[in-house]
This record gives structure tokens, C-alpha cells and sequence, in this order.
């Protein structure tokens, strides 16, 4: 791994040294506030985020749940004066910036929470409420899959292994509290309300003081311009669709005839090597045939399930690229330890894997997700060379609550209605003029009913919002029994009378 320290200003490890030792004195009691920022102001004088970040990796070890257990608003307190916490000035579609953004839209909702936690519970108005908190989800998963790998490749590898741990743990106290509303557990949910505010908050916190600032300073401007299409392909939330946008080609991509992601990469690896010359037609020898990069890269893109290849040195280095794809990837995980793409509390089981593989003792292990209405399979395999020798591991992830749904066996041919692609005559509930016989579209329409009676609306839904792919994936079980056109609306930041007339839009297009 990479040194930190390369990526960063010289910094003085002696004053640094100094910092954490008055940090401890004063969070341990044994000097006052006062005292310590006497100290602090005649032999530190100033401060930068990234000098707190590089003495907590450099100068201290590891601890389990180290970032749930620093008290923020003490260290903000303790520093106030020497170093500065101001918010730096980035164009709106900045990754870090991004961040912030979102930051600041949170922190609304929670002050609405905070406000109706003042009323006798109305389980409605917070359901809506909690609806609105879900897409948080998004803002950690880019930290995790974006953020924390550029970090960890240059050596600062806390936010991998100490902030993941509070990312996780703030996610599953909202999805608990959520479990508690819709069981009715009123009092419980109320009581533990106040909590989640602070935690976010202080989650938060630790983003915007230390984190961000410190990314800064360590990634380059070109490493944030190649930040922001992975962080496109795992979307935003609450913030604006403009960030959902793709840019237009580079000179490079139009060279490369806009092949996306892993053929990309590969097609420049083999011109590198003087191979592939002459476009993309050229035909590569495979195991069992012939077929060209294009044909490779589309083949992984349409199978059924989701791939993922770590090599015999532990390395993420490769993973199909699927519109089905059951949780979302980045191309930043790409050369990256795999132990290092999960949370410590996890870590184990991935070492448990590794071992055992890498021994022989066992070829296989699988697991699987199973609630309402969701079933996810997930199967990881020993690969094996033709001499038996361990070259990694390939794992397979799919959604398989179709699957588990069917009954009694079909042997002819039938087209399901969300395979047909075009019908010779539209169905009474597509024909021009009938619409509105057929389901009236308000802010209270549910979205289920709208897609039942326009079957072939799910795959035009995209061309409104990239949001709407969340439909194919398998979170659309679980979004739409409950969600609205307000709630869409919302959710897109698409206003109510737009979305209401985009969908009239698509829908009067699809019945012509």
C-alpha cells in the first residue's frame, strides 16, 4: 500500500504527535478545555484536516468502532480557533461536493423529524417521512464503492476500516426504526428517534471535518472528473437530475467507438500489446470458439446473473456490467483487496472463504437474502486451473424471486407480457382516448396500478428519470406496493405536474 504521507503537504509528525497527545490528556480529563487549547494555540497554532486525518493513521492503531465512539462536536470544541472547518468552494457537480449537498438536504428532513417528533405519532405522516430518509442508501454506497477505495489505494485506509463500521451502523438503525413504524411499535420507534438525528449528525460531521477536506488534498482534479460516472451508475440522493446526465464523448471514448466499461479497458490492453489492431471485429480464441471483444463484453452484459472475479492475490479484477445488477458496483473497486470491499464486521467470513478455497478444503460456499417478496442467490466458486492450482474466485449473485414463484411446468413457447416487444393492436387499456377510462393518474395513484394497466410504461420510465431503473432491479418489490406519484415525485425531484404529464406523455406514445 501506498504511504499517505505521499499524497499530502509535508507535514511535522513530532507536532502531529503533540496534537494527539493533548487530544487524550483532555478527552481523558486529566487537563481542562481551557488548558488544552493554551497548548493547543502556543505550540501547534494551526491545524488542517488532513494533519488530524494522517496522525490518526499514521500515529495510532486501529480500533473497532473507533469512529462511532470519537465524540465530533468535543474535537470541534477543542480545536475551534486553530483549525479551519469552513466549506470549501467546488462546482455543484464535484463528487465532494455532491456530498455536501446531499449533507445539507438530509439535515432538513432530519430537522422535520425532529419536528414532528413534537406531535402524537400519525404513522402516515411518518412513513412518508421515512420514505423521504431512504435514498440515503445512495450517499453511503458512493462513499464505500467511489470514495474510500482512490483513499485507500494512497494509503489513508480509515474511512475503509473505521467509518464503514458507523456508515453501516447508522443505515441499520434507520431500516430498524423503519421495521418498528410498520409494526406498530409506537413507543420504541418514538424513543429512538432522537438517537438517529444524533448519529446522522454526527455521522455527518465527521464527513465534512476531517473526511472531505482530506480528500482534497489527496485526489487529483482527473481522479474526481473519473469519479463522477461511476458515481452516475449509483445515483445521488435527493439532489438534482442534472448530475444523472452522461457527458458527452471525449476524443478518446469516439476512438474507442464508446465502448463502455470493461471493453473499454480491455481493448486498450490489447493495443497496448500490439493485439486488436484493425477495430473491434477482430476475433479472439476463447476455450470453446471464437468471438470478438464487442460479443465478449455483451455476453457479460446479458447474463442472467451478476459476475464478479477476485484473482489468487485477493484483487477485485473484474465485474459484469448488468441493467439487472442486484447491488451496485463501481469501477473503483477494480484492483482493489477484496477484504477491503466489505465492512470489518464482515471481514472474517471473507477471509473463512479465502483460506478454505485456497487450501482445497472447500470449492464452493453460498448464501442467499430472503424476505417479502425478494430472493436474492448468492453462489462464490474456487477457480481452478487445468492443474488444480487456486487462481481465485468467481462469484455469482441473482435475483431469483421470479424463479422461486413459478409452478407446474411450461413446455411451449409463451411470451410473457413484460417480454412482448410491441403488440399489432393495442390492448383496450392502450388504445388512444381509453386511458383515463382505464386508471386516472393523480399525485395518490399508486405506481403498481399505473404499470399494471401499462405494462409496457416500465421499460419507458427510464426516459423520464434514470432514477425509474430502480424499477428493474429487485428494490422494486419492495418500493412499489407503497409508492405514489407524489412519493416518485419526490423521490426524482421531478415536479408533481411534470411527472404527471411526462407519464401521460409516454403512455399516449405507447398506445399509438
Amino acid at each position: 500500500m501506498e504511504n499517505m504521507k505521499t499524497f499530502l503537504p509535508e507535514t511535522d509528525l513530532a507536532k502531529l504527535r503533540l496534537v494527539l497527545e493533548i487530544k487524550d490528556a483532555y478527552n481523558r480529563g486529566t487537563i481542562s478545555l481551557e488548558e488544552a487549547r493554551k497548548m493547543l494555540k502556543e505550540k501547534v497554532v494551526t491545524l488542517k484536516p488532513y494533519e488530524i486525518a494522517l496522525a490518526e493513521q499514521e500515529l495510532k492503531e486501529v480500533q473497532d468502532d473507533e469512529c462511532r465512539k470519537e465524540d465530533i462536536q468535543r474535537m470541534l470544541e477543542l480545536f475551534d480557533g486553530i483549525m479551519d472547518t469552513s466549506r470549501p468552494d467546488l462546482p455543484p457537480d464535484h463528487p465532494i461536493m455532491c456530498y455536501y449537498r446531499e449533507n445539507d438536504e438530509l439535515r432538513k428532513i432530519l430537522s422535520s423529524i425532529e419536528e414532528l417528533a413534537q406531535y402524537p405519532l400519525i404513522k402516515n405522516q411518518w412513513l412518508e417521512l421515512y420514505d423521504k430518509l431512504t435514498p440515503y442508501r445512495l450517499h453511503l454506497s458512493r462513499k464505500q464503492n467511489q470514495l474510500y477505495p482512490v483513499l485507500e489505494k494512497k494509503g489513508f485506509d480509515r474511512p475503509t476500516t473505521t467509518m464503514w463500521l458507523l456508515d453501516d451502523f447508522v443505515r441499520d438503525e434507520i431500516r430498524d426504526a423503519r421495521i418498528l413504524l410498520e409494526n406498530d411499535s409506537d413507543d420504541e420507534f418514538m424513543a429512538c428517534q432522537q438517537t438517529i438525528v444524533y448519529d446522522i449528525r454526527d455521522l455527518m460531521e465527521k464527513e465534512e471535518t476531517v473526511l472531505y477536506p482530506t480528500s482534497l488534498v489527496m485526489i487529483s482534479p482527473e481522479e474526481f472528473e473519473e469519479m463522477k460516472s461511476g458515481d452516475r451508475e449509483i445515483g445521488f440522493a435527493w439532489i438534482g437530475e442534472d448530475l444523472q446526465q452522461k457527458p458527452s464523448s471525449t476524443p478518446a471514448e469516439k476512438e474507442k467507438g464508446e465502448m463502455p466499461g470493461f471493453a473499454a479497458e480491455l481493448a486498450g490492453l490489447l493495443n497496448k500489446y500490439g493485439y486488436g489492431r484493425g477495430g473491434g471485429d477482430e476475433l479472439l480464441d476463447v476455450a470453446t470458439g471464437r468471438l470478438s471483444l464487442e460479443q465478449i463484453n455483451l455476453i457479460y452484459r446479458h447474463l442472467p446473473v451478476d459476475l464478479s472475479y477476485v484473482d489468487e492475490n485477493e484483487l477485485v479484477c473484474f465485474y459484469s456490467d448488468t441493467k439487472h445488477r442486484v447491488f451496485p458496483r463501481s469501477k473503483n473497486v477494480i484492483g482493489r483487496n477484496v477484504k477491503n470491499c466489505h465492512p470489518r464486521s464482515s471481514v472474517h467470513v471473507v477471509e473463512d472463504i479465502i483460506a478454505k478455497f485456497r487450501s482445497g478444503e472447500q470449492d464452493h460456499a453460498e448464501f442467499w437474502i430472503n424476505k417479502p417478496g425478494f430472493f436474492v442467490y448468492i453462489y462464490y466458486v474456487a477457480v481452478r486451473d487445468e492443474n488444480g492450482k487456486f487462481r481465485g474466485i468467481l462469484e455469482m449473485m441473482q435475483d431469483c424471486t421470479h424463479i422461486r414463484s413459478l409452478e407446474g411446468s411450461r413446455t411451449l413457447l409463451t411470451w410473457d407480457d413484460t417480454n412482448t416487444p410491441a403488440q399489432t393492436e393495442p390492448s383496450s387499456a392502450e388504445k388512444p382516448g381509453e386511458e383515463s377510462a382505464k386508471i386516472e393518474i393523480t399525485s395518490a395513484t399508486l405506481l403498481k396500478d399505473l404499470l399494471a394497466a401499462y405494462p409496457l410504461l416500465k421499460d419507458r420510465m427510464e426516459e423520464i428519470s434514470p432514477k425509474f431503473k430502480l424499477l428493474k432491479s429487485p428494490l422494486a418489490r419492495v418500493i412499489l406496493p407503497k409508492a405514489t406519484i407524489k412519493m416518485m415525485s419526490e423521490r426524482t425531484g421531478i415536479p408533481l405536474e411534470v411527472l404527471i404529464e411526462s407519464l401521460k406523455s409516454k403512455i399516449e406514445k405507447l398506445s399509438r
